[in-house]
């Protein structure tokens, strides 16, 4: 099959599309034959060298993909040959073929399209599991999404809007704040320009939020557990700012607070499988009903992955970029 194939670690110049071997759908899996991958910050940092997938995982780059089945391993229920389906991975989307774990595809929900569908399985599943499965988010609760013109901000900004939270984001720029409004947010907080702190302080009466969704990390700690209320929850899934910062114990335990760190590739199958259940039960159901939708910023040739890399790494995209897949 042809697929990105990364030769040595380094910019985006080192993607080639090229030739790898064919995946053999084993004991469980699914072979999907893509026809879109979505794009993730992991990627970049997987392909700088910075992010090793795990043992046993597909080298090639992408952890979501769309696509039809076309071949099913032993054990496979439910799934047959020509059925449409998104997928999330672990590894390998960034192919003309990959295996899946059959607990870990997805159907295409009727509202969205076979290209646009690769949006959904990462952002879905880790804003599902982190808000709702990790942090207990509820109806009437104030939320602050760090990164909220990203492909997993745009999500968790509908999910938790359609639930009825109060919701905050982080933007970069004045178009992405309006991006974010439209899609559910009651303010939004320019991180260049802007105390988020301050600003959640005055949006919330001086009480703080009740769950904070960070990618950032270290950089954040402190300004995060300051703008939690008492009772609140940091969640932090993403490292963008650096791994190491001091924590205040002392406020931490004044505020009753928690603070949970999570991945989501690592994780075993079982965990994916049940993570993927609970988006397909409670998330497709929206996108059905046009309450929640994927937002991608642009579709790219897989072939011209490395402006796509360039693009994400600019900031310059709201939302997801997918890679479309030409089949011969």
């Amino acid at each position: 099959m042809r697929a990105i194939v990364v030769d040595e670690p380094g910019g985006p110049e080192v993607l080639r599309w090229g030739q790898a071997p064919d995946p053999v759908p084993a004991d469980g899996e699914v072979l999907v034959a893509v026809a879109a991958a979505g794009l993730n910050r992991a990627d970049l940092l997987q392909r700088e060298g910075h992010y090793p997938p795990p043992a046993g995982a597909s080298p090639i780059l992408g952890l979501e993909c769309s696509g039809r089945v076309v071949a099913v391993g032993p054990s496979v229920s439910g799934w047959t040959v020509g059925d449409e389906a998104c997928a999330l991975l672990t590894g390998g989307g960034y192919a003309e073929l990959a295996a899946v774990p059959q607990g870990q595809l997805m159907p295409v929900p009727e509202t969205v399209d076979l290209v646009s569908a690769a949006a959904l399985p990462e952002a879905a599943a880790t804003v599902w599991s982190n808000l709702f499965m990790v942090a207990g988010l509820r109806p009437g609760e104030r939320l602050l999404v760090h990164g909220g013109g990203s492909g997993i901000g745009t999500m968790a900004v509908q999910l938790a809007d359609a639930v009825g939270a109060h919701v905050f984001a982080t933007v970069g720029s004045a178009a992405k704040a309006d991006a974010v409004r439209r899609l559910g947010a009651e303010a939004t907080i320019n991180y260049r320009d802007e105390d988020f702190v301050e600003r959640v302080r005055d949006l919330t009466g001086g009480d703080g939020v009740d769950v904070v969704l960070d990618v950032v990390g270290a950089k954040y700690l402190g300004q995060n557990l300051a703008a939690l209320a008492t009772g609140g929850r940091l969640v932090v899934i993403g490292l963008q700012g650096g791994t190491r910062a001091e924590l205040d114990l002392g406020r931490l335990l004044g505020k009753r607070a928690a603070v949970v760190g999570t991945t989501l590739r690592s994780r075993p199958e079982s965990e994916k499988a049940e993570i993927v259940r609970q988006v397909v039960e409670h998330v497709w159901p929206l996108l059905a009903q046009g309450v929640v939708r994927p937002v991608v910023d642009r579709v790219v040739a897989i072939e011209d992955a490395a402006s796509a890399h360039r693009a994400m790494a600019a900031g310059e995209t709201v939302g997801k970029v997918v890679l479309a897949v030409s089949t011969p």
